[in-house]
């Protein structure tokens, strides 16, 4: 049911044989544990699934599901005294600058998101050089990428790039967006 509206943005219904189509554009953010029990890769707590339940437990996400979403990542565990700690890093509105400023730069240069890209614009705006044409082709053939996930690392990496007020895309924006796709690879494969 979420795979149409994620890809088009759109959702169509069919319902007595009548057809509606409504706009359907949002931002799926998701979370899961690694395991049933949430321990697997904790070095602090044992995981006591078996092989088998932790298998079945990913197998009930689905692929085609997991190839739409972006950005996919790995959250450890943090030891308490990193959480009774204020926080370090850039704050709320820094990142709302940031973000609203490459958006802007989105418009400016495509009249659109860089989410919303397809085809000739796609090419066009997230045009590599060769030595990250060569990149994304080894990941593309080491990942095992759809066609989805190889242009899903595209717009990405171009949205990293606008982060960093950056004309073209650079080796660092793709091997970052590169990383961000990794987690499925492991769930799926």
């Amino acid at each position: 049911m979420l795979r149409e509206p994620l890809e088009s943005g759109e959702i169509h219904i069919s319902r007595a044989a009548r057809q509606s189509t409504f706009p359907a554009r949002f931002q799926l953010i998701a979370a899961m544990n690694p395991c049933p029990c949430g321990n697997l890769g904790n070095p602090h707590q044992a995981c006591v699934c078996t092989p088998t339940q932790i298998s079945q437990y990913r197998g009930r996400l689905s692929a085609p599901l997991l190839d739409r979403m972006d950005i996919q990542i790995e959250v450890p565990s943090l030891p308490v005294e990193l959480l009774q700690k204020a926080p370090e890093g850039e704050s709320s509105a820094y990142w709302r600058e940031r973000i609203s400023a490459a958006i802007n730069r989105q418009w400016q240069r495509q009249s659109c998101r860089n989410a919303q890209l397809q085809g000739e614009a796609l090419d066009q705006h997230c045009a590599l050089q060769p030595e990250g044409a060569r990149l994304l082709t080894r990941a593309a053939d080491t990942l095992h990428l759809s066609a989805r996930g190889y242009h899903r690392i595209l717009r990405l990496a171009r949205s990293i790039a606008d982060l960093e007020e950056s004309a073209t895309i650079s080796l660092q924006h793709l091997a970052e967006a590169i990383q961000y796709r990794r987690l499925a690879q492991r769930f799926i494969h």
